[in-house]
C-alpha cells in the first residue's frame, strides 16, 4: 500500500527528491508503529504528534532534521483532520476559539515555513527541544 502510494507520487510528479528506497524496503513495520502512537497521541492530546514524529525521523531514520520537521507536518495534517471530525461529532470542539486562533495559526506556519530552512539545525534541535521540555515541565507542575 504505502509502496503504491509512493509509486503513484513519483509517477504524479509531485515530489522532487527521492525518497530513501531503504526506508520504504526495510523499516514499512517501525513507519506504520509510528503513525499508529502518532495517532493515537494526537487523538488523545489534541495534537503532540510533532513531538514523536520529528526526532523518530531523524533519530530512527536518519532523515536530515529540515526534512523530517516539514514530513511531521504532512503526516500530521490527516491525523489531525480526523480527530477534528470525531471531536465536531462529539460536540467538543469551540468553535469561536479555534476559528479566530486559526487566523494566526496560518499567518505563523507560513513565517515558520520559510524560517525553517535558515534557522541551523544545532539551534532549531536547541529551540525544538527547549519548547518540549518548557511545556512538559508546565504541563506536570499545573
Amino acid at each position: 500500500m504505502v509502496r503504491l502510494i509512493v509509486n503513484n507520487i513519483r509517477y504524479l510528479n509531485l515530489i522532487n527528491y527521492t525518497i530513501k528506497e531503504s526506508i520504504m524496503h526495510s523499516k514499512p513495520i517501525k513507519l506504520i508503529g509510528l503513525g499508529l502512537i502518532t495517532g493515537v497521541v494526537n487523538g488523545l492530546f489534541g495534537s503532540g504528534g510533532g513531538t514523536l514524529v520529528v526526532p523518530a525521523l531523524v533519530f530512527l531514520l536518519g532523515i536530515e532534521d529540515y526534512k523530517a520537521h516539514a514530513t511531521a507536518i504532512s503526516i500530521i495534517l490527516p491525523l489531525s483532520l480526523i480527530s477534528s471530525f470525531v471531536y465536531l461529532k462529539n460536540k467538543i470542539i469551540r468553535l469561536d476559539i479555534s476559528l479566530i486562533v486559526v487566523l494566526g495559526g496560518i499567518l505563523g506556519s507560513a513565517i515558520g515555513a520559510k524560517l525553517l530552512k535558515k534557522i541551523p539545525i544545532p539551534i532549531l534541535r536547541k529551540i525544538f527541544g527547549s519548547l518540549i521540555i518548557y511545556t512538559a515541565i508546565r504541563m506536570i507542575i499545573k
